[in-house]
């Protein structure tokens, strides 16, 4: 499995910013276009727009020009790896303190 594969790095560079993980959050209960998406955020469309624009390269989100606006929907398959990478990483440090504990606990048996 690799664990640092392009798409993978771009997901984690997407959400590591606190109003892409937003949006993210806000497009899980379903599409919106862009204007409502940006309402919560205090900066300028344009700037709002390039955080939609690491989204979408990224391949997290899709959008789409819809009469005046522009609607945006997440992929949810897109997250698949980023999960499968962490459930991986949560797995093996649970392990690592599984080992730990028993050596702690024989430890303790053989100073007690």
């Amino acid at each position: 499995m690799p664990y640092h594969s392009t798409p993978l790095d771009l997901a984690f560079h997407a959400l590591s910013d606190p109003t892409r993980r937003a949006v993210v959050s806000r497009l899980a209960r379903g599409e919106a276009p862009v204007s409502d998406l940006a309402a919560p955020f205090d900066m300028a469309l344009p700037s709002f727009a390039q955080h939609l624009k690491v989204l979408e390269d990224c391949g997290l989100i899709t959008s789409e020009k819809r009469g005046r606006s522009r609607w945006c929907r997440l992929v949810p398959e897109c997250f698949d790896e980023a999960v499968t990478w962490l459930e991986s990483e949560r797995r093996r440090w649970a392990a690592q303190l599984d080992q730990l504990e028993v050596y702690l606990d024989k430890k303790e048996v053989d100073d007690g």
